[in-house]
């Protein structure tokens, strides 16, 4: 059997998936990567309790726990990148980010220099032969997050949650296995600071100013935010202008510092057919060919006919809120082949 080195956040997913492989057989080595330590100001970094999660997990298993420090990487490669797209006026997915850059490039590099074979992680996906596949629990399955990962990282990868078909038996199977964190909720908020919400984290890092909100159709200033940089294509909560049917973000202009509003769903600027995608990555030759594909335009949205052409994609229909600095995913089947990034 193989020596993997699983990655251990603390949580049941990659708990359970580290027991698996221990059951199957593998030599099991945990590692919990720090990523980020920092406090926020009212609000506490859950890393120190994670961490203690894991430890216990590891101790349950009967297998070493070891920590990389990718704190400085991290915030080079992950965070730095977020604040940049967010002052740029996009909406970007850190998640995927570091699912490139962290999990499977220096966790990656950093577990086979120690003596793995194969890295593990609780991802809710399938990976064979460096090829990518949907986990079978669809409403869980986290393939749009791998989209960038590449063909040779995934062949040193195992996702051991790929064949489970919903998160209750996950957590069943921790309690088979006397996981003390078989009941322990599922993150929320941003990827690395637990239940920081985005607004919050932004808050601390990125200088903002107060801006009017303005109705496009009637041109009538409606309300007022607290930074442009907050709101996103589509957005209806958080808004606070009252009355009436309820606006939803259609633009914003980031040098003027205005967010433009509208009640009409049916609007131009909520609905597209066509797009480009920039930094265009396929997992198996770094490219994607020009065709028609399954594309998927956010977590857990259906899957939706497209063709792909010159880094221009056309829907048959239109789609709402396709928001720039999100990901369109592209899939044959039930493969997850790569994606872009929304311009």
């Amino acid at each position: 059997m193989s020596r993997v080195f699983v990655g251990m956040s603390g949580g049941v997913d990659s708990s359970v998936s580290a027991a698996i492989l221990q059951q199957q057989g593998h030599d099991v080595v945990g590692v919990y990567m720090k990523n980020w330590t920092e406090d926020l100001p009212g609000m506490h970094c859950p890393w120190a309790d994670d961490l203690a999660d894991a430890k216990r997990v590891a101790v349950k298993l009967g297998i070493d726990l070891r920590i990389y420090d990718f704190q400085k990487q991290y915030k080079d490669r992950v965070v730095d990148y977020m604040l940049a797209e967010y002052k740029a006026g996009r909406t970007p997915n850190p998640d995927i980010m570091c699912n490139q850059e962290v999990k499977f490039k220096l966790f990656l590099e950093a577990s086979l220099e120690e003596g793995a074979d194969l890295i593990a992680t609780g991802h809710y996906a399938s990976a064979r032969d460096g090829r990518l596949y949907m986990a079978k629990d669809s409403n869980k399955d986290q393939t749009y997050f791998l989209y960038r990962v590449t063909a040779d990282s995934l062949k040193k990868s195992i996702f051991p949650l790929g064949e489970f078909v919903s998160k209750t038996d996950v957590r069943n199977k921790a309690k088979e296995f006397g996981l003390v964190n078989a009941d322990k909720k599922d993150s929320q908020g941003i990827c690395f600071v637990g239940k920081v919400g985005i607004r919050d984290f932004l808050s601390s890092y990125v200088e903002t100013r107060p801006g009017v909100i303005i109705d496009v159709d009637t041109k009538a200033k409606v309300g007022q935010h607290d930074g442009a940089i907050y709101y996103t294509l589509g957005q209806r909560h958080g808004l606070d202008v009252g009355g009436g049917l309820p606006y939803y973000v259609v633009s914003k202009d980031m040098k003027l510092n205005i967010v433009y509003v509208s009640r009409n769903l049916s609007i131009q600027e909520l609905w597209q057919t066509t797009l480009t995608l920039s930094d265009i990555h396929g997992i198996q030759n770094g490219g994607l060919s020009d065709g028609e594909y399954l594309v998927r335009i956010r977590h857990r949205a259906p899957l939706v006919s497209a063709r792909l052409t010159n880094n221009n994609i056309e829907f048959n229909r239109p789609q709402r809120a396709l928001t720039p600095g999100q990901s369109i995913v592209f899939y044959r089947d039930d493969e997850c082949l790569g994606g872009g990034i929304i311009e």
